[in-house]
């Protein structure tokens, strides 16, 4: 049997049965769901009615996403998946859903970071910092680093997971639909929000 989105099977409100007067349509179907895993990016197009396309990823390892706070979009790694509300199975299959909070590479926004501000970040304690290219640079970038440097903020929790090399994202884009895995680095109380979560568990 085909997977069909029509209601006519339910109850009504008042609990009265429904009467069968038609079977399924093709305009009421559905489709199996794409279940995205993480791997080499493998997608394959569906056509749609009128013609339209979608485009099921079964499998991705990249996505664009993008850090609010400091307006920087950049293509990153996907590593894994660490929390889903809706379902704890796609945590453990480690499926890609819209609304599914992921583990990036930091690694492209560290490197903007640094170069945009001057200055170093993700640095443990016990580790000095690097300062070898600041006699490299002229007097115009150190003007230019030292404005920005008076705006600049930073908040721990993103500096401690900078350190670790991985951030916390949410996927925005829907991977089974539109063929992609885009989303927005978590941080302020949204990150502290889904870091409560995940401790529950």
């Amino acid at each position: 049997m085909g997977i069909t989105r029509e209601g006519r099977h339910k109850r009504r409100e008042t609990g009265g049965r429904r009467e069968k007067y038609r079977k399924k349509r093709k305009f009421e179907m559905g489709r199996p769901a794409a279940m995205t895993k993480i791997g080499e990016r493998r997608v394959h197009t569906v056509r749609g009615r009128g013609g339209n396309l979608k485009f099921r990823a079964l499998r991705l390892d990249s996505g664009n996403f993008s850090w609010g706070t400091e307006v920087c979009t950049r293509k990153v790694r996907v590593l894994d998946v660490t929390y889903n509300a809706s379902n704890n199975e796609l945590v453990r299959t480690k499926t890609l859903v819209k609304g599914a909070i992921i583990l990036i590479d930091a690694h492209p926004f560290k490197e903007w970071y640094e170069s945009h501000y001057g200055t170093k970040i993700g640095v443990k304690k016990g580790q000095p910092a690097d300062v070898g290219e600041a006699a490299k640079q002229s007097d115009h970038v150190k003007r230019k680093l030292a404005a920005r440097q008076k705006s600049r903020t930073l908040e721990s929790a993103l500096d401690h997971q900078f350190g670790s090399g991985r951030l916390f994202a949410k996927v925005t884009s829907r991977p089974g639909q539109s063929g992609r895995c885009d989303g927005v680095v978590l941080e302020g109380p949204e990150l502290q929000f889904y870091q409560r979560m995940m401790n529950k568990k």
